[in-house]
């Protein structure tokens, strides 16, 4: 292995938070931000049907997202495939990550004037649709470096650095990130937007992915001493590797504990997309309420909320990082069984709660279980991946992780969502469907599901 021991040393974990931090606040950026780009500043004076006639503002946001999310599948192949073959992840992470912010920074330059400038045009739907366009590429153009760095050499950097002694610790980082980069984002995003726009808040966010580059260039080091890829090898020949019979056979374990990933982001794909809806149309909950009742009272009392409020997310990470640790000393076979039973156990309970406080203990017992499931599932990725296609891998952990669950999970739940008896009148005075809670249940019903790859996996044994 890579790593005999369990410490990773200082730098390795200061590239570690650095990367999956700057990475995760990248990615939320352009999944909560590019959308409102196109809707508030591309679209914004003009015509919000449609585009020569036929695209209108929802149906150019869903090819952007769909054009991205290819995009970032086969790059993640492809760039796998290439940084085992050049061995140098170092170059992929950081010099991805200095085109992944100069390609941020350049997006919030694109407007319809200087489309209209750029290629000479003078018709307004001609004018809107080049525009449109100039976004869509840019976005996949965005995706393609930051599948490069992220999604294909970083993840497969961590795989390569640590080993099974540190992995589930080093997951339970990783698994705080989004989280940590999400809440940046809501609470910051908006508020910069508002007051320098959409110009600088691109450039600025590129800056820092510039500046994260840059470090990675004097602090990444390689470590991987394993196998060596098959240089002679064509890229069609590693692009179908994957998925040939013998190598699945070969690597059973491997396939099967992304077959239990599989089915466990699809769980959550069914419910979450929905869940902000449900909790503000079925419980009357908002984070506005949340602010509003931490802004309210005196200011020793508002010192105390915040105190109390800053010591219970010190306390979950804690217990989070924890976890990973005691997962590491005593091994996956001993949690993976409880992680899946109180992940289903929480959406069921969930599901028949009415109340908001009791809703909380439900939701609560259903993210442990995530977060357990998280932990084991990733590290034991990484653990039955083949060192010497370490890169090439991440491109069938992007089909079982990523792919696969974001296009048949969100579709379950819209379904069970339109099927609900409830409706709410949305923003623009309109009485829809409003999520209810039956897709607990039916994230509930796929995540029993888990149990069938675990109950092979386990059989298997959770040990390389």
């Amino acid at each position: 292995m890579m790593n005999d021991g369990a410490k990773l040393g200082k730098s390795k974990w200061f590239n570690i938070i650095l990367f999956g931090l700057m990475g995760q606040i990248a990615w939320n950026v352009e999944n909560m931000y590019f959308n409102l780009f196109l809707f508030n500043s591309v679209y914004n004076g003009a015509s919000q049907t449609a585009v020569d006639g036929t695209m209108s503002v929802m149906d150019a946001i869903s090819k952007m997202v769909a054009f991205s999310a290819v995009t970032a599948v086969v790059t993640t192949f492809l760039m796998g495939i290439l940084s085992d073959r050049v061995n140098k992840r170092k170059w992929f992470i950081s010099i991805g990550y200095i085109l992944w912010g100069i390609v941020t920074a350049v997006f919030g330059l694109i407007s319809r004037d200087r489309i209209s400038v750029l290629f000479g045009l003078s018709d307004e739907i001609k004018i809107l649709s080049a525009t449109v366009t100039a976004v869509i590429v840019m976005d996949c153009v965005m995706t393609f470096m930051g599948s490069t760095s992220n999604d294909s050499a970083f993840n497969a950097w961590v795989t390569d650095i640590t080993n099974t002694k540190n992995r589930a610790t080093v997951e339970s980082v990783l698994a705080i990130l989004p989280v940590a980069a999400m809440v940046l984002v809501m609470a910051a995003g908006g508020i910069i937007v508002g007051a320098v726009g959409y110009e600088l808040f691109f450039a600025g966010l590129g800056i820092f992915v510039v500046i994260c580059g840059v470090i990675g260039l004097f602090t990444v080091k390689d470590s991987r001493e394993g196998k060596k890829a098959d240089e002679k090898a064509s890229f069609l020949k590693e692009f179908t590797y994957g998925f040939k019979p013998s190598v699945i056979k070969e690597n059973s374990k491997l396939y099967l504990t992304l077959a239990s990933v599989c089915c466990f982001q699809t769980a959550v794909q069914v419910f979450f997309p929905y869940l902000f809806i449900y909790l503000e149309h079925q419980m009357n909950f908002t984070f506005d309420k949340i602010i509003g009742g931490l802004l309210s009272g005196g200011t020793v009392w508002m010192i105390c909320k915040f105190i109390i409020t800053v010591a219970a997310v010190v306390g979950v990470v804690w217990l989070i990082i924890s976890m990973g640790k005691l997962i590491d000393k005593v091994g996956k076979d001993k949690f993976i069984l409880i992680s899946v039973l109180l992940f289903v156990a929480g959406l069921v309970a969930t599901g028949f709660i009415k109340s908001l406080g009791l809703f909380g203990i439900g939701i609560a017992v259903t993210f442990a279980g995530y977060g357990l499931l998280m932990i084991l599932l990733n590290a034991a990725v990484r653990d039955f991946t083949p060192e010497d296609k370490t890169g090439m891998f991440q491109g069938i952990r992007m089909i079982f992780s990523v792919m696969l669950p974001m296009v048949i999970g969100p579709v379950i739940g819209s379904k069970i969502c339109e099927m609900s008896n409830t409706v709410y009148v949305n923003e623009y005075g309109v009485t829809t469907a409003a999520p209810g809670n039956e897709m607990f249940w039916a994230a509930a019903v796929i995540g029993v599901l888990i149990l069938i790859p675990v109950a092979v996996l386990k059989k298997k044994g959770l040990k390389k």
